[in-house]
């Protein structure tokens, strides 16, 4: 979300810096870093993931923002920068708690982007980022793959090989192609691996509504969490009622935030409300615990970390559906209206 690319070490056309003289943070003191500052200093515990959209460049197979491929001899170089960055924010007490090591590596059309095949992030991470991280004694998680489980051949061709799938902490997800429950698939292959759900835009109505809520709830935050993801991020926070500031020639045009900013206006959107009924009653720490999943009323339920269960249904039906709750010898009847979503706490 912003109106030109920069990377940390921006250069001359046919210049290089393999050694990386030239690396500065200083692209993002103007608002980046700003934010993460007042972020972290009202919630000095949240977790801050990091995810490259692509390389300076100067090591790219095409010299371009867009596409291209990292090139073999720059392996070494953009650990290193990767390494630079992880080291930068923290000098800056901004804490990195896990880095995917590209964002989605099979898209060349946005403004920026890199494609890494999972051949070539498997021995990047192998042979490169982890011995890097390990030089420098970084503890940042290592996330791979960060793309649609409509490929689950790519992180589990990583996860497989022990040169590469020892140092990864687990896998990235986003939603926009696939099905969520390629998540529990790659969950049961390597349970001892995390995962993560790591991006999905929902859009729809703003201002009063009527909101379209249920899908979004049901399919993305719902579906994440019962097939095993760690956590639940939505793209993107905010945006100007142009769905701005984006890059052009692949930037995202309709990236609506799940909150709308003009001026000091603030328009909440379906977003927002979407993720409201999990982060006001399910913080970190809490573990989801079994409910029977029913057509049309599709839920997830936790146990927090003080002892309170929540559970988050949505009815996806065009009608009100009425349905009871049982929990330890205790039974409750509610309804929810057509297309809505409740969450129960108790």
């Amino acid at each position: 979300m912003n109106d030109h690319v920069y990377s940390y070490d921006d250069l001359s056309e046919g210049q290089t810096d393999e050694k990386l003289a030239h690396f500065s943070l200083d692209p993002e003191r103007a608002d980046v870093l700003p934010v993460l500052k007042e972020i972290v200093a009202i919630k000095p515990e949240i977790r801050i993931l990091g995810s490259p959209w692509s390389a300076p460049t100067w090591m790219k197979t095409n010299d371009s923002t867009k596409g291209g491929y990292l090139k073999p001899e720059y392996y070494g170089a953009y650990a290193n920068y990767l390494v630079k960055y992880i080291e930068g924010m923290k000098a800056e007490e901004v804490r990195i708690d896990a880095i995917t090591v590209e964002n989605e590596p099979l898209n060349p059309k946005n403004t920026p982007s890199m494609v890494m095949l999972a051949a070539q992030e498997d021995e990047f991470i192998a042979k490169d980022l982890a011995p890097a991280f390990r030089r420098a004694g970084i503890l940042t998680k290592i996330l791979l793959y960060d793309h649609n489980p409509d490929a689950p051949s790519y992180p589990l061709s990583i996860l497989a090989d022990p040169a590469a799938g020892a140092y990864v902490d687990g896998t990235a997800f986003h939603l926009y192609g696939g099905d969520v429950s390629t998540f529990s698939k790659v969950h049961e292959e390597y349970p001892n691996k995390n995962l993560y759900m790591t991006e999905q835009m929902v859009t729809g109505a703003s201002g009063d509504g009527p909101f379209d809520i249920a899908e979004p709830v049901r399919g993305v935050l719902i579906g994440a969490t019962r097939n095993w993801s760690r956590n639940v991020l939505l793209w993107n926070l905010a945006a100007d009622p142009k769905n701005g500031p984006h890059t052009g020639n692949g930037g995202c045009t309709m990236c609506q935030g799940a909150i709308t900013l003009d001026g000091n206006a603030v328009t909440r959107n379906v977003a927002y409300y979407a993720v409201g009924h999990f982060s006001k009653f399910v913080p970190p720490g809490s573990v989801r615990i079994g409910s029977n999943d029913m057509e049309q009323l599709s839920n997830v339920a936790f146990l927090t970390p003080d002892g309170k269960i929540v559970l988050v249904v949505s009815n996806t039906a065009n009608f009100p559906k009425t349905f009871g709750v049982r929990f330890h010898g205790k039974y409750l009847m509610t309804s929810l209206p057509a297309e809505s979503v409740g969450t129960y706490a108790w």
